[in-house]
């Protein structure tokens, strides 16, 4: 969680609270890490964290709206920033539907 708290605060995002999910407490069995942060403006950011070695690409593009609609049940509200750090390559169109759905990639 220290590196993904350094590359936000470089991009200049302070949070005053971040507390991580548990996938299992979504009813999701991916491997991902799954953050409710909120900044010092009072926003509220759902951050997902995902390291895999293979390319992402349009369905899981879906897979993170999914997860991300589930998010939203368990927390009981919406969030106003949606940031998805990712260490492996991206498909250009993948990319593309990620911006669309309003998703900063990092």
């Amino acid at each position: 969680m220290q590196i993904l708290v350094d590359s936000l605060r470089k991009k200049g995002k302070i949070f005053k609270k971040m507390q991580e999910i548990a996938p299992k407490e979504l009813g999701i069995r991916n491997k991902i890490k799954i953050y409710k942060a909120t900044d010092i403006n009072g926003y509220f950011w759902a951050i997902f964290a995902v390291s895999q070695k293979s390319r992402l690409l349009m369905k899981d593009v879906h897979k993170f709206e999914e997860i991300y609609a589930k998010l939203t049940l368990f927390c009981e509200h919406n969030f106003k920033h949606k940031v998805l750090f990712i260490d492996a390559p991206l498909c250009s169109k993948a990319a593309k539907a990620f911006k669309e759905a309003g998703w900063k990639i990092f």
